[in-house]
């Protein structure tokens, strides 16, 4: 019996070491992809930086120290980063996106550059959850499109404004009138929707971003009145 004991011993002892082994392997291909995609998120976004025009966008939403700003369908946090500077510390940066996932990433990138005035905020399909009353700006870059009822989440969107407050949406537009695919909404119809939910249109720019061979980007600015 004793020997058996014995015998055992050696097999548990290496089983668990190659257990715990495993189970360190893993938790480092699972730390290097992490990384790299954070790697991968800094090489993209500098690459955008040259198209996207986000310098513009953040000049469209009027921000002051100290406001309360919402990146309405932020993913990692494009926008959601260059918003944090432009509110700065007694600001508020509201990320707001259904996928968990992008969040995550946003969340640890905003620790990482110590911006902690970005708060992620899971959403539903047709409401952000955002607080009443109580935003001065939202900007929806490149998400307008995939609303299934947009003049339901512009209805939220109204509530959580302040007087005065404004609402920045940029998107992609069909080239042709005549043209709809998945990805792009024409400007025409976005600005409708806005009047009808009670905003006042400020700005209009068909060709806001308008590379040769690439999609057409347009800008809309509403006011809360």
């Amino acid at each position: 019996m004793s020997n058996e004991k014995s015998n055992r011993r050696p097999t548990l002892r290496i089983a668990l070491f190659l257990i715990c082994a495993v189970l360190i392997l893993l938790g480092l291909n699972t730390l290097y992809s992490f990384t790299n995609t954070l790697r991968q998120l800094d090489v993209i976004e500098a690459e955008r930086d040259q198209w996207q025009r986000p310098v513009d966008v953040l000049r469209a939403l009027d921000l002051r120290e100290g406001n309360t700003v919402v990146d309405l369908g932020s993913g990692a946090g494009y926008f959601a980063l260059k918003l944090s500077p432009a509110v700065g510390k007694r600001g508020q940066v509201l990320a707001v996106d259904l996928r968990k996932l992008s969040l995550f990433f946003l969340w640890t990138r905003a620790l990482l550059r110590g911006e902690h005035n970005v708060h992620v905020m899971v959403g539903e399909v047709d409401d952000p959850g955002l607080p009443t009353n109580s935003v001065d700006a939202v900007l929806i870059c490149n998400t307008y499109h995939e609303f299934s009822n947009p003049e339901r989440i512009l209805n939220h969107v109204s509530q959580s404004l302040r007087p005065g407050g404004r609402l920045v949406v940029v998107d992609r537009g069909p080239r042709a009138p005549d043209t709809d695919h998945a990805h792009e909404v024409p400007l025409t119809a976005v600005a409708g929707q806005l009047r009808r939910s009670g905003f006042e249109i400020v700005r209009q720019d068909d060709h806001f971003i308008d590379r040769p061979g690439d999609d057409l980007w347009w800008l809309v600015v509403g006011r809360k009145p």
